[in-house]
């Protein structure tokens, strides 16, 4: 009896490991990282110092309210969603299951260049159902890979500036 009770235990923890929904999208999360997550600068662009916030020293004219021309007159952002599986998970419950790719690109207006880009992707739901919020999962990880670490790869104090203010 106690064999049969730990065989059907073992089978029910590798079945929720290995051949659950949530597990599977995890997965295909982690190939389709690997093949071309990340950040990707191509050009970086030095400014002013007036450009930057004095707090954070995050740059200070990206508005995202303002869709492509969040980054002023002179760079396009463009934000693409794929779904690879539609879903709500926090509206119609934690069971459900979703997953997506973000592509975020910052292009220079002038000669349309892509100066870099973020690739993500994301799973969201595939838990049990309850009055809870779905877990989820990125690669890669949100800290890594963001919109604003791009534009801090790509946007950077000019080297003058800060030598003047190493020089003080």
């Amino acid at each position: 009896m106690r064999k049969i009770i730990f065989f059907l235990l073992s089978s029910l923890i590798i079945y929720a490991t290995f051949f659950t929904e949530k597990d599977r999208l995890d997965r295909e999360v982690n190939r389709l990282c690997v093949l071309d997550g990340g950040v990707r600068v191509y050009e970086t662009v030095a400014l002013p110092e007036d450009k930057f916030d004095r707090k954070y020293g995050q740059i200070n004219f990206y508005d995202p309210a303002q869709g492509e021309n969040a980054l002023g007159p002179e760079y396009i952002y463009k934000w693409n969603m794929h779904y690879y599986k539609k879903g709500h998970p926090v509206s119609l419950g934690a069971q459900e299951t979703a997953m997506r790719r973000d592509h975020v690109k910052i292009i220079r207006k002038s000669d349309m260049k892509l100066m870099g880009e973020v690739v993500k992707y994301h799973r969201a739901g595939g838990d049990l159902p309850g009055p809870w919020m779905p877990s989820s999962y990125h690669c890669p990880s949100v800290r890594e890979a963001n919109e604003g670490v791009l534009m801090s790869e790509i946007f950077i104090k000019s080297v003058e500036e800060k030598e003047n203010e190493q020089s003080k």
